[in-house]
């Protein structure tokens, strides 16, 4: 049995903002539970999409009850993948999370999809749903129930996060800075790209043995 849970926002705000500011989340003091964001891949594609993949450690606090049931050396952090798309053309940014470690306990996976609003102008639509569930026998409802109301509550934390990061922009030009988000990422892919193929040279001649160059993202 899976927990499924989903809910539409309106932003009072335009898509370019919305988008900048997503960026610019952390850290902010709404989101205090959001240890660290590292971006391990981006890219730019022809069509000027933006794909992102980045890495976020998150605390990851037990209920009491569930406490006295596992090791007390579990980790208390968790790991999310966050893969993104911003699609330039169809103004909308796609981003699909999870959580990789403590998948036994708990998996909650989550998609957003933000959309300009064609109905109402400065606008945008946020569309959220998230899917929980657990692989404890004799605990799985529980568990579940207890992911959906920590999910619940760390939405409302996130869109107060958003919205702080919005008021940090507020009369900045929208489109200088989505143009600006697209060319700072697709500057940043390039340098990640010849830093790792430098490394990869690096480690070829240490170990003396020939070997054609690769090509790394």
């Amino acid at each position: 049995m899976v927990k499924y849970f989903s809910n539409n926002i309106d932003i009072r705000s335009t898509w370019d903002h919305v988008v900048s500011a997503f960026w610019q989340r952390y850290p902010n003091p709404f989101s205090t539970h959001v240890l660290t964001e590292d971006v391990v891949y981006r890219e730019v594609t022809a069509d000027h999409r933006l794909l992102s993949r980045r890495l976020l450690t998150k605390t990851n606090r037990l209920p009491r009850w569930a406490e006295k049931i596992f090791p007390s050396g579990m980790s208390r952090s968790v790991y999310i993948v966050e893969d993104s798309i911003v699609d330039p053309v169809t103004r909308s940014l796609t981003t699909y999370t999870w959580n990789l470690n403590h998948t036994t306990l708990m998996s909650v996976e989550e998609r957003c999809v933000f959309q300009e609003s064609g109905e109402q102008p400065a606008s945008t639509q946020l569309r959220r749903e998230a899917w929980i569930s657990s692989g404890v026998y004799g605990f799985s409802r529980p568990i579940q129930e207890f992911g959906l109301a920590r999910f619940k509550s760390n939405q409302v934390k996130a869109m107060k996060g958003l919205e702080y990061a919005l008021s940090n922009l507020h009369g900045e030009a929208p489109q200088r800075l989505l143009r600006d988000t697209v060319k700072d990422a697709s500057e940043k892919a390039k340098e990640a790209a010849f830093a790792a193929t430098e490394k990869a040279k690096t480690l070829a001649s240490a170990a003396a043995i020939p070997q054609k160059p690769q090509q790394y993202v």
